[in-house]
């Protein structure tokens, strides 16, 4: 896979923190810069913000059609069957760009990795499997497409874990979301699970929760 295209918004100048947030299938790095005003971080938080582009792919369940997308998704049952060698392909594209911010100058353990739908997923396969450790996981409205495969990695072990869903998500539905907890949980995690009130979306406690992860995990 290329290098990623990305947005990057920075909320001071000379960020001591950064935050990879992966869009959903279809979408683009521009979905979730909106959000950076809402998080509720101090005026004096000085975070760098990566949205990165998917790149463009034939997705079967939309009939083969080609768009922004992490990965194929070949059958949308609540096992969700998908490309997983494109998901690592994925994830490994996006560790290029946490490398790229500890060359920067900001400590791995500055850095946070979120995503939606898609993007959470990857986030998953990156987050516990990246060799430094990450300051954490956000995992929006998502699920965990290789708990049996992932390979999690001593340095991530205990890394604090948020994972919100959309108790009327039609796309993803809940179950999926309580899944994923319940595996990270096997697996020796505790992620904290909250539920809105919502489609496949999101909202502003939600967001507003995030930004207090933010400031627990990286400032």
């Amino acid at each position: 896979m290329q290098d990623l295209q990305y947005i990057e918004v920075e909320t001071r100048a000379n960020p001591t923190a950064a935050v990879i947030w992966l869009h959903g299938l279809g979408a683009s790095g521009h979905d979730f810069e909106p959000v950076v005003p809402e998080l509720g971080l101090p005026d004096d938080a000085a975070v760098r913000f990566i949205f990165p582009h998917a790149p463009n792919l034939p997705v079967t369940i939309n009939g083969g059609m080609t768009m922004p997308a992490w990965y194929d998704i070949k059958a949308m049952d609540i096992d969700r069957v998908v490309d997983t060698e494109q998901l690592m392909d994925s994830a490994r594209a996006v560790g290029k760009l946490i490398e790229q911010e500890i060359e920067r100058g900001i400590p791995a353990e500055k850095i946070i990795i979120a995503g939606f739908s898609q993007g959470g997923a990857v986030a998953y396969e990156l987050g516990l499997s990246f060799p430094k450790r990450l300051a954490g996981i956000l995992a929006l409205s998502t699920y965990f497409a290789t708990e049996k495969t992932v390979q999690p990695s001593e340095a991530n072990a205990g890394i604090p874990i948020n994972v919100y869903h959309g108790t009327a998500d039609p796309m993803v539905p809940e179950t999926l979301g309580v899944r994923s907890v319940a595996a990270l949980k096997g697996m020796g995690y505790d992620p904290a699970y909250m539920t809105f009130p919502m489609e496949h979306s999101v909202c502003l406690e939600e967001v507003q929760d995030i930004g207090r992860f933010i400031c627990k995990h990286v400032l």
